[in-house]
């Protein structure tokens, strides 16, 4: 009996050591006091245990999370501490198979700490989540979920406690905790659903949402900086197939916080985004955000005006790298947007017109305006960004959506416009033209003006809007001018000396050669045509001097030479005898004009005969008739004659004279003594060009002085009707011609 009751005692006494060495261990961390911190002895004795047993492991994980899970209750926050610092260090110090059970009794814990309504605790858990995520596996987990940690450090992110300081604790810890979840999730294939759009309509917000703050400046707990960071990072891991997740939040984040106006912040999110993704992926972004303003197509003119803005700055940044087949396709997509704002401006102008509100319409007309710019902006700089064989692309497609009489024009109806939109879309097709166009270099000019491009283009040129001819002439300009030489040439003046300039120029080529061949006498005729067209001011005539002198300079040989002197003497005439009545001042700006040409070209040719007569006679006009010159005529209020002195011939430059300065070889004198008369093409017959020019008013125009009865009007423009036309017209030239034949002027062009 004795003998048995000590067996029982001893069983008794030993139940304290029976009990497993693993939890004895892990007991044996925790001191009496829990200021005193972590035991560093006995947490050496667990660590060792753990890494010589690890099938341990999971064991300890479960015994620490039962401890922790007790001790949370029970408000025991600084044996909560030491768990977790024992926890990291066991993470840290094991790395076998076995730790995968450890693992999930570790995050068990985390998410114990994150649910708790404790700062303290909640940072705590995130320090330990973000030490775990920094940790390599050697092999994928095929049953982790992340989804508990990505909606927990959400809402951390967005943490409103009263306290600033704690405020700014906790969402710094949510944004560690999220760029945590990034970097455990985004290289494992096995935890592609984190880039699901459950997930990422929660980790980019959150990200979005402590970027717009910058009022705290803490150094590197600045939440702003720390989330643009984690931004950052996750879209430079962005795959080709999760772009589209990433991006749509964003775009949807700003809609929610109206940051499209202003748009600051949404221009810089669409920069950090464009330089941390991979450069293929570009066209992706374009893309959504081309969608974005589909959607938006009915929203206010500044929320639009937003989105382009946020566009040009995307296409400014792809156009560098890669944008992708997506290059039409926005262009196409603000042409669209251009030609609604125009509906939205002019059917805003019509309501204003019939009531009262004039202050507000002029705000709205002013605001469609801004959308307008913005959209031109983009189209330009986009374009001026692109390789010149893309450009050429651009340039083609552009043009190919500008209303012009006698093209179709398959995307903009101008029937519903009217004449008024269809101006302003003229306008601005063409000055996006000009920013296409600005730094183009071609080598062939047969390759950059195609005749499918200049065809259009040069019937702009003759309509009756003096803004619209001068778009032309510079589109003219920026595809000609390949040295940059059109700053020196800026300003039509007297030059003294072209050699001051130091003009850059190559020898011409035989592709050059064969493009003025094709198409030299259109040029001369557009040139004719638009300087004595009655809106003319002192820009277009500067232009046209420019266009002249560009001529010269990269396309002339001797026989180009020869044409452009007899153009010259032809508007000289056509000015004298001004049997159009062209007002005085467009009479004399053609004589400045022409007195400025023939300057620049003697020197050029650098042919002291033709440099002294044409000296001679710019000499004159200055003493006897200054109105004559450039400098005089386009003075502000500059006294204008009556009439012209036509008998005082020293005043002008003559035919003969000129022929007989280009006596020398390679030139063909004898071409200057046939007058010159532009071709006579459809454009002709069509008078009074207006910018848009409809069936109706063609018909009136044509026959308006043959036909009484405007009901019969349709029925009898025929054939015949046009033939009869274009022989009465014949007649007048035939008349007027003192050889009885009409001149040709397909010579040694054609």
């Amino acid at each position: 009996m004795p003998t048995c009751f000590v067996f029982c005692a001893g069983v008794c006494g030993c139940c304290g050591p029976l009990r497993p060495r693993y939890k004895r261990l892990v007991d044996n961390i925790f001191p009496e006091d829990p200021k005193d911190g972590l035991s560093k002895s006995d947490m050496e004795k667990l660590t060792f245990y753990a890494v010589s047993a690890p099938e341990k492991l999971d064991r300890i994980g479960a015994y620490l999370a039962e401890k922790l899970s007790r001790d949370v209750v029970r408000h025991r926050y600084g044996n909560v501490v030491i768990a977790m610092e024992a926890l990291d260090q066991l993470l840290m110090a094991c790395h076998s198979q076995s730790i995968k059970p450890f693992v999930e009794s570790f995050l068990h814990m985390v998410a114990k700490l994150l649910e708790s309504r404790e700062p303290d605790l909640q940072v705590l858990g995130t320090n330990s989540f973000v030490k775990f995520a920094n940790i390599e596996e050697d092999t994928p987990s095929y049953h982790r979920r992340y989804e508990f940690f990505v909606s927990q450090f959400s809402a951390m992110c967005h943490s409103t406690h009263e306290d600033s300081e704690t405020r700014t604790r906790i969402r710094v810890a949510g944004i560690k905790g999220l760029q945590g979840v990034v970097r455990k999730t985004v290289n494992d294939e096995l935890q592609a659903i984190i880039w699901e759009p459950q997930h990422m309509d929660k980790l980019i917000p959150s990200m979005l949402f402590n970027m717009q703050d910058r009022t705290i400046q803490d150094g590197e707990e600045n939440p702003a900086a720390l989330a643009e960071s984690c931004f950052r990072e996750l879209l430079g891991r962005a795959a080709y197939g999760n772009m589209n997740n990433a991006v749509r939040p964003v775009l949807i984040h700003l809609d929610n916080h109206h940051l499209w106006e202003p748009n600051e912040f949404a221009v810089s999110c669409f920069r950090i985004i464009m330089y941390s993704i991979q450069a293929q992926h570009s066209h992706h972004v374009i893309q959504q955000v081309l969608n974005h303003l589909d959607t938006h197509n009915r929203n206010t003119p500044r929320v639009r005006a937003g989105i382009v803005q946020v566009l040009l700055e995307t296409v400014a940044i792809a156009a560098k790298g890669s944008v992708g087949p997506t290059v039409l396709e926005v262009f196409n997509t603000l042409l669209k947007h251009l030609r609604m704002s125009v509906d939205f401006e002019l059917g805003e102008n019509s309501r204003r017109n019939s009531s009262s509100s004039v202050s507000s319409g002029r705000g709205k007309e002013s605001e469609e305006r801004i959308v307008q710019n913005a959209i031109i902006q983009t189209i330009g700089f986009f374009g001026g960004n692109l390789p010149d064989y893309q450009r050429a692309e651009v340039m083609m497609f552009i043009m190919g959506k500008v209303p012009v009489y006698g093209t179709p024009c398959h995307t903009l109806d101008t029937v519903k416009i009217g004449h008024q939109g269809t101006k302003r879309i003229q306008t601005m097709l063409l000055s996006s033209l000009i920013m296409v166009t600005s730094g183009f270099k071609s080598k062939s000019m047969m390759a950059a003006l195609p005749s499918s491009f200049l065809d259009p283009l040069f019937s702009i040129s003759l309509m009756e809007d003096s803004e619209l001819r001068q778009l032309v002439l510079e589109i003219l300009h920026n595809i000609i001018d390949r040295h940059d030489n059109r700053a020196k040439l800026r300003g039509i003046r007297i030059i003294p000396n072209v050699a001051a300039l130091k003009i850059k120029r190559e020898k011409i080529s035989k592709q050059d050669v064969a493009f003025m061949k094709k198409q030299g006498q259109q040029l001369y005729r557009h040139i004719y045509l638009g300087c004595k067209e009655e809106h003319n001011v002192h820009k277009n005539f500067e232009l046209l001097f420019t266009t002249l002198a560009i001529l010269t300079i990269e396309l002339a040989n001797e026989e180009v030479v020869v044409e452009l002197i007899r153009l010259a003497v032809a508007l000289q005439d056509m000015a004298l005898a001004n049997e159009e009545k062209m007002s005085m001042f467009i009479c004399c700006g053609i004589h400045a004009l022409v007195a400025a040409y023939l300057n620049f070209l003697s020197q050029m040719i650098a042919n002291p005969p033709f440099c002294q007569h044409v000296s001679k006679v710019i000499e004159l006009r200055t003493m006897d008739a200054p109105h004559l010159l450039p400098e005089n005529i386009f003075r502000d209020k500059c006294p204008l004659p009556e009439c012209l002195d036509k008998e005082d011939k020293q005043l002008y430059f003559q035919t003969a004279d000129l022929a007989e300065c280009l006596l020398a070889p390679g030139y063909n004198a004898e071409r200057l003594s046939v007058p010159y008369v532009p071709q006579v093409t459809d454009e002709d017959r069509f008078t009074r060009r207006k910018s848009f020019v409809d069936t109706a008013s063609l018909q009136v125009d044509i026959m308006s002085n043959n036909l009484p009865d405007k009901s019969q009007l349709a029925e009898e423009i025929t054939f015949e009707t046009l033939k009869k036309a274009i022989g009465k017209r014949t007649e007048i030239h035939f008349m007027c011609h003192p050889s009885g034949q009409i001149p040709s002027d397909t010579g040694p062009s054609e």
